[in-house]
């Protein structure tokens, strides 16, 4: 059961933030990763409220290769309060992962991790009730910090929060803003690094978000059934 309040999420994250849990690592094989993502109405501005409608999508890839594309209309369950996303997308991240059958062995997502006032952003908390390893894929870090890395492709630099290294700054393109990856559930920066980079396609974001993207925002387009 997701929080409905702003109070019981702020528990549940000091509680996930807390634990410790036993790393995951990638194996030698292709890895199938998860993504999911959430879009809304064009034009709509401020927090949003519950009920308002969202498309989203979840994804299943093998590396680079996308095997399975869900996409569906949903509800929001609240508005968008800075450091509470899953107030939010909690329910329709998690119901979009489960519909792609069984679990992927790690999943992306845009939302921080450990780079979190209480070290469990949304990335972290999906996780911990899916029960599978993630990652986040964001464009900027929330409190984390760290000096751009050289603009070439690949290059990197630590995101740090009080010398806590919680994530890095990813070149995946040379001349474009370099992503900020983020440790979420089982994951360390290092994990971290390694699915975001083996997930690269030749585009600045890792195939299997870049495609919850699309078909989000497909979904979107659609008319209505």
């Amino acid at each position: 059961m997701w929080p409905r309040s702003a109070d019981e999420l702020v528990a549940a994250q000091l509680a996930l933030g807390a634990r410790r849990t036993l790393l995951w690592r990638a194996p030698e094989r292709l890895v199938r990763i998860g993504a999911c993502w959430v879009c809304f109405r064009r034009g709509v501005s401020g927090i949003g409220a519950a009920g308002e409608p969202a498309w989203v999508a979840g994804v299943l890839a093998q590396g680079r290769r996308v095997l399975l594309r869900r996409g569906f209309r949903g509800v929001a369950s609240g508005p968008y309060l800075a450091g509470l996303l899953a107030l939010r997308i909690g329910p329709l991240c998690e119901q979009a992962i489960r519909s792609l059958g069984a679990p992927p062995d790690v999943v992306l997502l845009d939302a921080t991790g450990r780079d979190h006032p209480r070290r469990a952003g949304f990335a972290l908390h999906l996780g911990a009730v899916l029960g599978v390893p993630t990652v986040g894929v964001t464009h900027r870090p929330l409190l984390a910090e760290g000096a751009w890395p050289a603009d070439e492709a690949g290059a990197t630099s630590p995101l740090t929060i009080d010398d806590e290294q919680v994530g890095w700054w990813l070149r995946t393109r040379r001349g474009t803003r370099p992503l900020a990856v983020h440790a979420g559930w089982r994951t360390d920066p290092e994990t971290a690094l390694e699915v975001v980079r083996g997930a690269l396609a030749g585009h600045r974001t890792p195939e299997p978000l870049r495609a919850a993207r699309h078909t989000a925002r497909r979904a979107r387009a659609a008319p209505p059934s």
